[in-house]
């Protein structure tokens, strides 16, 4: 059982650890403008920050979903300071369970709206393998 997850989004991989040591490893895709923190609602962006795992999702419209607890105190008053909405329902999710381009699409580039998509192989595991509250760590 994993007791964190860590995504590094400019290698494009999820961790999942237990007392510091990585237990898995995982190529994920990220959202359609990857580069840079979330800032806004619709701007594709995946956010970067702590957060932990708020909720599962089995009946999601992607293979399996977990969401990440964003947006947090300092993403609200971050974006209701710019006048923005931030945005939310953040989600670690499998595959489309309808999708709409070729499997080659969704296993080369990045093409979620601000989650993190991986293999519904690997969502299996990730879902196994952590619980709700255990802290999510999204770095750069």
């Amino acid at each position: 059982q994993a007791d964190k997850v860590v995504v590094h989004k400019s290698e494009r991989r999820l961790e999942l650890l237990k007392n510091g040591k990585v237990l898995r490893s995982f190529r994920v895709a990220l959202g359609l403008a990857p580069e840079g923190d979330k800032l806004r609602e619709g701007d594709f962006r995946t956010p970067e920050g702590v957060y932990h795992l708020s909720r599962r999702n089995p009946r999601s419209e992607f293979f399996l979903s977990v969401e990440v607890s964003y947006p947090n105190e300092a993403d609200r008053a971050r974006a209701s300071a710019e006048g923005l909405r931030p945005g939310g329902l953040i989600m670690i999710h499998g595959q489309p369970n309808v999708p709409r381009k070729p499997p080659e699409y969704y296993a080369t580039r990045d093409w979620t709206d601000g989650c993190i998509a991986v293999s519904n192989a690997a969502m299996v595991d990730i879902w196994q393998r952590t619980r709700i509250g255990i802290p999510i760590e999204i770095r750069p």
